[in-house]
């Protein structure tokens, strides 16, 4: 039954890139978050699937950086803290309800927090001082991150019905750090040391860390994101060089050298699509500013910054990517927002809004099809609070 369910997910997820690719013609738009009241700056880490709910970090009038929640019509929403001072708002749910990050607790020790309904929850920790969350399912049930031992290390985690479990490390090796997981909470991603000191990507599933391994000749690697049926995993690696490139992997073929933007190796790789075929992050250019990349299965590598010129206003920049959604539609991170002059989130919709409207087009793209089902299959069950 599970398998039929996936094989089902996974068509579902191919229906909603495909329509993204079919309408790739439409007005696409960068929407510029904005601030906290008072504040001088923003940052987004993660979106929902229908691209509807931001969620990420600013300061307050204070200077107090605080997790948010922004939606076009309600806008930012800070979400307070465990008793402490500031929070961060890291990933959320694919229908924007769940919200996960960190945030200082009254001792101001960092905590690992899921939010719903207006409640902030600590998570706590695996025995130490220290917890903070990096990705949540689908359904914001299963929450992965980092969190201390009583021995002080660090140790990757995955959290369940009010249960955090230590995901171990690598043979012989010390911490360990979880970055994403599949949106039915059973495939982890991140990295762990090894015997040698060495970070190494691994995935996780079932009990069973699996060392992912490097470019050849490198000696480090760190995955980032994992694909919705846990068969593809992104991240960078080093190479013989010591250069950082990215690396899409699978069962089959293994890590797969993506390389960079325009030769610069200072890469990061910070998310990837539902289906695999869409990965993005942000990297150095040659003159050391940092820009936003995309990379396709079909067109490889490419700056955003160029791609989407014309909805740049003259000095604006895209600098980071934190996140896209499952259909690769959407895309979070910050940049330059040269009209307000301050470094702010956005939110690019790198498909655009179709000509006219149907019913039973829940995405908004023009046809009523599998992607659609993908959405109602996300939010089945909900009722209005």
């Amino acid at each position: 039954m599970m398998q039929m369910v996936h094989s089902r997910f996974n068509a579902l997820l191919s229906a909603c890139v495909l329509s993204l690719v079919a309408t790739a013609g439409w007005s696409q738009s960068l929407t510029w978050l904005g601030t906290l009241p008072g504040g001088d700056r923003s940052w987004a880490t993660g979106v929902s699937a229908d691209g509807r709910v931001v969620v990420g970090g600013a300061p307050n009038a204070a200077g107090q950086t605080l997790a948010y929640r922004w939606t076009a019509t309600g806008g930012m929403q800070a979400l307070g803290t465990l008793g402490g001072s500031e929070s961060n708002g890291i990933g959320v749910s694919a229908d924007g309800r769940v919200v996960v990050g960190w945030a200082y607790n009254a001792a101001n020790q960092y905590r690992a927090f899921r939010w719903q309904n207006g409640v902030m929850r600590d998570l706590g920790t695996l025995g130490g001082d220290y917890s903070h969350a990096r990705g949540a399912s689908a359904d914001g049930s299963v929450v992965v991150g980092v969190a201390r031992n009583a021995a002080g290390q660090g140790r990757a985690f995955r959290w369940q019905n009010g249960v955090m479990q230590d995901l171990g490390t690598l043979p012989g090796g010390g911490d360990s750090w979880a970055e994403d997981v599949s949106p039915d909470g059973s495939v982890v991603v991140g990295w762990a040391r090894n015997a040698a000191g060495q970070y190494r990507a691994f995935r996780w599933e079932n009990g069973v860390m699996q060392n992912l391994g490097t470019l050849p000749g490198g000696n480090w690697s760190e995955a980032y994101g994992v694909s919705a049926d846990g068969s593809v995993v992104v991240g960078r690696a080093a190479n013989a060089a010591g250069q950082w490139h990215a690396f899409r992997w699978t069962a089959s073929g293994g890590m797969q050298d993506l390389g960079t933007l325009s030769g610069v190796s200072n890469l990061v790789v910070s998310d990837v699509s539902a289906d695999g075929s869409v990965m993005v992050g942000y990297t150095q250019n040659a003159a050391g500013q940092f820009r936003v990349f995309r990379w396709t299965a079909s067109g490889g590598m490419e700056d955003l910054n160029i791609t989407y010129a014309s909805l740049l206003t003259n000095g604006s920049v895209l600098s980071v990517a934190i996140a896209i959604s499952p259909d690769g539609r959407y895309i979070v991170g910050w940049g330059y927002n040269a009209a307000t002059r301050r470094n702010e989130a956005f939110l690019l919709d790198t498909q655009g809004t179709p000509p006219c409207t149907l019913d039973g087009d829940v995405n908004g793209d023009g046809v009523v099809d599998d992607a659609d089902l993908l959405i109602v299959l996300f939010n089945f069950g909900n009722r209005c609070r």
